[in-house]
Order: C-alpha cells, then structure tokens, then sequence
C-alpha cells in the first residue's frame, strides 16, 4: 500500500513529538516539518532527515494529509488553507481559539467533504478508554488537571489549554446536553485565567466539577465517576484504575451500621469497610502511548474514510461549553459591592459611580 505523504506544520514542545512518532511509522512518508522558527525547523528535519520549510503554504501541494500543532491563534489560519484544498487535517485541541472560530473549520470541512480530526489525545488514553468501558452511567463526575506553568499556550486560558480535555471526556461519558454551569478563576500569571473551577449541570440530572490549574507545583490528573454501580477512580497521569462497589454483603445483608448497633466489634468493622462492604478492584491498563495511537488513528481515518473519534463536531461542542465557562469566569463577583469581578484580582479594584 502506498505510503501516506505528511507534514507537522509547528513542531515546537509538542508538535516534535507528531514529527518523532510519524516519521516511525510505516504507513506514513514525513515529507517535512514547517516552523516559523527556522532553526528549530531544521534541527527537528536534521533529525528524521526530512525536508524543513518556514511557511506551511510550501507544503500544500506535496502532501496526501497534515497535522497542525501551530500556537491555537493560528488555527483558523493555518488549518483552513488545508481543509479548502480537500487535504485530510489534524488540529491540535483546542480546534481553534473560540467556538465562533471552530464553526468555521468545521463548516469549511462539512462544506469541502474533508476529514478534519482534532487533538484531544485523553480519549486515547488507555486509562480514559477503561474508564469509559466501566463508569457506568454517570451520575456525579470529579475532575482534577494541575500543572506547573510552562510558559507555553500563553495565548490562552486554562479552560482552553488544559480543561477542554477533560470537557470532551465527559461530555462523551455523560451523554446529555447542559442544563447551566456554575465557573470561577483566578488570573495569577497574566493575561487569562490560569486556575478555574467549575460546575456543570446535565440535562439527565448528572453533576460534574471540574478543576484546572497551570500554577500547581505538581502533575495531577484524575477523574472520579459515581454511578449507581459503585465510583471509578482513573488517574489518567499514572494510568491506574480503581473500582469500588457495594458488596453482596452490603446490599442484601446487614448494613455496617445496623451491625454497630447490635453490639458488633467496631473496630473490626472499620477494617471490613473495604473488602467485606465495599469491594475494591484494580482494572488492567494497557501501556499503549495515547499520542502514538492517535495519530494511527488518524492515518487509519485518512485511508478508510471512517469518522474520526474525535471530529469537528466534537471539538465545537467541547469550545461551545468552554467558551461558556470563561465566559461565567469573567463575570464571577468577588464581593458584595462588585469590586472585584472576574479573574483579575491582583489588578486594581473597580471604581464605583458616586451618586450626582
């Protein structure tokens, strides 16, 4: 079979990683690499001895399929001359810098009949994919994505660079349209909010609160999923997955507390709570690369015509909510007399009117 021809437009602290792992695979011919910055264009070429070009415009009649992974106020841009040619497109999340942007790809794809497929590598994620498998169906979601900052993605917010992953995970794993959020953030950094928390309310009654922050001296990255079966705990960071459900012995025995007051050992029972009440299971995780099957993903995609798992029309809805979150964000009121409003509390307070 032929080989795919491709090309990493942007190969900055992630795209190099596109570049590394396409240039691997067998089904795919790395024609180039393209970056604004020409010396790291070339150092990224030297090393899978490919083609570097400055302008992605180079490379438009030379290749059978792209990834973009260029700053998110690029994508529009970049990724439209892409789709208006019919060439298959892979945009790093989020697809673009707000939904009104993201209708654009995606109508301009829907419109040329072009695969547009979209970054969000967390559905790869083999925890994620066993979290799905198992939740049940949701009823109350909570997720946490710290970071430390890393002075990249500066043209966005923390909604944007970091809780769209986890917007998209749940709004696969609930299913439901939103019924009302509930947001607030702070900025710390500079220009956008870079710790945000926030509530999500679902049509089908399901609950989920969602953390993000970028100023956290740590890596976290976990999710809780209650469900009338029992809570999944997956940390999509180590790649663990935990069950926890009612035992037989906890639904049709007996309950723990009607044992204490029969007179039971109680500090025996402390030590049954888990194993004999509530059953603890550690699910098997595969330790598959989730940016890897991914872009295979892709490649598959481009070759089959199947839909991708995470298309256009995904990738808006999960810009549609987080353009309601900063949204929520920036008019959040710190105080009873609307001081401080949104997620600049470090500026100035504002100025109230005085009475003429």
């Amino acid at each position: 079979m032929k080989r795919l021809k491709m090309a990493v437009i942007g190969v900055g602290a992630l795209g190099r990683h596109h570049a590394r792992i396409l240039a691997g695979l067998d089904a795919v011919e790395l024609v180039a690499v393209v970056d604004s910055d020409a010396r790291r264009a070339q150092s990224i070429a030297d090393q899978h001895n490919v083609e570097w070009q400055t302008d992605h415009r180079t490379v438009l009649d030379r290749v059978d399929a792209v990834s973009i992974v260029v700053p998110t106020c690029a994508h529009l841009e970049v990724a439209s001359e892409f789709l208006a040619r019919r060439i298959p497109t892979l945009v790093e999340k989020p697809l673009a810098g707000d939904a009104q942007q993201a209708e654009k790809l995606v109508a301009l794809a829907e419109q040329t009949g072009t695969l547009l497929q979209v970054g969000h590598v967390e559905r790869f994620n083999p925890a994620s994919q066993v979290m799905r498998e198992c939740c049940g169906t949701p009823r109350y979601i909570r997720a946490e994505r710290l970071s430390p900052y890393t002075f990249r993605s500066t043209d966005i917010g923390v909604v944007h660079d970091m809780m769209v992953h986890d917007l998209d995970l749940i709004l696969d794993l609930v299913g439901s349209d939103v019924r009302r959020i509930e947001a607030f953030g702070i900025s710390v950094m500079g220009e956008h909010e870079d710790a945000v928390q926030a509530r999500i309310v679902f049509q089908n009654g399901c609950v989920a609160d969602l953390t993000a922050s970028r100023v956290n001296p740590t890596v976290r990255r976990t999710f809780q999923v209650w469900s009338l079966q029992g809570c999944l705990h997956a940390d999509l960071q180590a790649r663990h997955v935990t069950r926890f459900a009612p035992s037989g012995t906890l639904r049709v025995g007996p309950s723990p507390l009607t044992l204490a007051r029969a007179g039971a050992d109680l500090q025996q029972l402390k030590q049954d709570v888990f194993g004999r009440f509530i059953e603890i299971e550690e699910l098997a995780v595969s330790d598959q690369d989730a940016l890897t099957a991914e872009l295979l993903s892709f490649v598959d995609c481009v070759r089959t015509g199947q839909r991708p798992l995470v298309g256009g029309p995904e990738a808006l809805r999960v810009l549609q909510l987080a353009d309601r979150i900063v949204e929520d964000v920036g008019g959040h009121c710190w105080d009873a007399a609307g001081q401080f409003v949104g997620p600049f509390l470090f500026a100035a307070p504002r100025e109230t009117k005085r009475a003429a």
